[in-house]
């Protein structure tokens, strides 16, 4: 049987899966210098309201993604950071495609000019994703923070959006 997996809007009653997937990232050691995944308030004040999205296989939540702001200054307020995470078994899948393509869409609609991503090196998955989408290598920032007692290194990607912020 066909799995038929839909994306919508992140619901409250998200929360328990959404936060469980966040372990599953935590415990990959490749998805976030996050040792424990934050609880419903601080993952709520962190993340912007819009663009919170979710992709179900039926009742279950098998990813999500989501924005954070990049600054304070409205000079910036077109661009903003993205998370992406998979439940564990659901890569490889075409979840984060759908994920991804969804949060492109509406990133846009809601005015978002660029999107960045910060991925560990050894992330190659979350690479190629973000790959498919346009974005595009800014650097690497070299031992830029410590994941249990080890330096690791970040790729900074970015994408420009052709819809949004042309003027």
């Amino acid at each position: 049987m066909e799995r038929i997996i839909m994306v919508d809007q992140m619901r409250k009653e998200d929360w328990n899966q959404v936060k469980q997937i966040y372990q599953d990232g935590i415990e990959t050691g490749n998805a976030t210098f996050d040792t424990e995944p934050p609880d419903r308030e601080e993952w709520d004040r962190k993340y912007l309201q819009v663009c919170r999205l979710v992709a179900r296989e039926g009742n279950q939540v098998i990813g999500w993604a989501a924005l954070l702001p990049v600054a304070s200054k409205d000079a910036f307020s077109g661009v903003a950071e993205l998370s992406i995470y998979l439940r564990t078994g659901s890569s490889g899948k075409g979840v984060g495609t759908k994920l991804m393509d969804e949060l492109v869409k509406k990133s846009e609609s809601k005015g978002f000019w660029t999107l960045q991503a910060g991925i560990f090196l050894e992330n190659h998955g979350s690479i190629r994703l973000h790959e498919k989408f346009g974005f595009k290598m800014v650097g690497v920032r070299s031992r830029i923070g410590k994941l249990n007692g080890v330096w690791r290194d970040v790729l900074l990607m970015e994408r420009r959006s052709t819809v949004v912020g042309l003027d």
